[in-house]
């Protein structure tokens, strides 16, 4: 059935809008190769993230290739050990394995849902980078991740994949953020790794382009760079960045609003996650079965792919256990009205309140 509630409706730039960046690239007949749309919008991109203090921005192809980029300029040694949550988006562990590292997987706090300083303290002399993420978008704190790079002498690369906007630029680590359409500023695919380290930024860029210096390929690099095209609808988004974030953080209020008492992100997210006391797959169907769609956002963790479940861990991973069954991202996008989040968060209450049936138990029986 078709839903009546989409999940996710990307919130892009409309052709009109569109128009006059196209005219530039026609003009220019530049398509890609660090254009001047690319230029353009890598300085505004920096000063998105801090207008005080704009840190080096580097653009990328995408999420995963710009958080792959960034650890590659990291120089680590081949097969080198990089913590990062079991609680992430597969997109982490392929990144990390893209680089030439091995992933560790850590548990996340159970409140928080993420990697925290405190956790990856225990893990310190194990690796030698660590990846905390933004789950679902929520900013992690830049300050805290500052302390533990310069009192533990390891690098940190913040996988800010859905917090741009969100999540402040450090200072001393670096982080990476995610272009995708879905994402909080989207121009359907693209990346930036943002850090006030110039040369690390321009290693980056330079891996992203084969590894080119003066005409020769100085290191083994592949393609991962921003086309103007992209970098168009880069220019054009934002403008319109401060309106699309306040529309989450007007949904947001209405769902804590609707859905008092209810475990969900502290803070604003890129995607809306309610952590459930009952099975979120069962509340799932039972929302599909009324024109509402939702995710199971982060499920299963990387422990329960067939790509990763092989990859080492750092100890019990409880809280990520835990959480496995109980997660359950809704609808959150810039066109959902208050009355539809009302409309959800009614049929939420109803779902977890509506006693098991012998068809959710059948379910129960067969889930991993």
């Amino acid at each position: 059935m078709e839903p009546g509630i989409r999940l996710y409706i990307p919130d892009l730039p409309d052709a009109d809008e569109l128009v006059p960046f196209w005219r530039r690239i026609d003009a220019a007949r530049w398509y890609t190769n660090f254009g001047p749309l690319e230029q353009a919008f890598a300085m505004a991109a920096a000063t998105l993230l801090d207008a005080e203090r704009p840190p080096g921005v580097a653009t990328a192809s995408s999420g995963t290739a710009a958080l792959a980029l960034a650890l590659q300029a990291l120089e680590l040694p081949a097969g080198s050990r990089v913590l990062a949550p079991a609680l992430t988006f597969p997109a982490t562990a392929a990144a990390i394995l893209a680089a030439g590292l091995e992933p560790l997987l850590a548990d996340v706090d159970p409140n928080t849902w993420t990697l925290t300083p405190d956790i990856a303290r225990r893990w310190t002399a194990s690796v030698s980078a660590v990846v905390p993420v933004a789950t679902f978008g929520v900013a992690l704190p830049a300050t805290a991740w500052d302390s533990f790079a310069e009192e533990t002498g390891l690098p940190v690369v913040l996988d800010a994949a859905g917090a741009l906007g969100r999540q402040k630029a450090p200072r001393r680590c670096v982080a990476v953020f995610s272009l995708h359409a879905t994402k909080t500023l989207g121009v359907g695919e693209g990346g930036l790794v943002a850090a006030h380290h110039a040369d690390l930024v321009a290693r980056v860029r330079q891996l992203s382009n084969f590894g080119f210096e003066d005409g020769v390929a100085a290191v083994a690099a592949g393609n991962g760079k921003l086309s103007e095209w992209h970098a168009a609808v880069g220019l054009a988004q934002i403008p319109r960045a401060e309106t699309l974030w306040g529309a989450k953080d007007r949904l947001c209020g209405a769902y804590r609003r609707a859905l008092p008492g209810v475990p969900m992100q502290a803070e604003t997210p890129g995607n809306l996650v309610v952590r459930l006391p009952i099975s979120a797959e069962r509340v799932a169907r039972q929302l599909a079965a009324e024109g509402i769609e939702t995710r199971r956002w982060y499920q299963p963790d990387l422990t329960r792919h067939p790509a990763y479940e092989q990859l080492p861990r750092a100890g019990e991973l409880s809280a990520t256990a835990s959480l496995h069954d109980h997660l359950l991202g809704l609808p959150f996008h810039s066109r959902l009205t208050d009355d539809e989040v009302s409309t959800v968060a009614r049929a939420l209450i109803a779902a977890v309140a509506r006693p098991a049936s012998e068809e959710d138990r059948r379910w129960a029986s067969v889930s991993p």
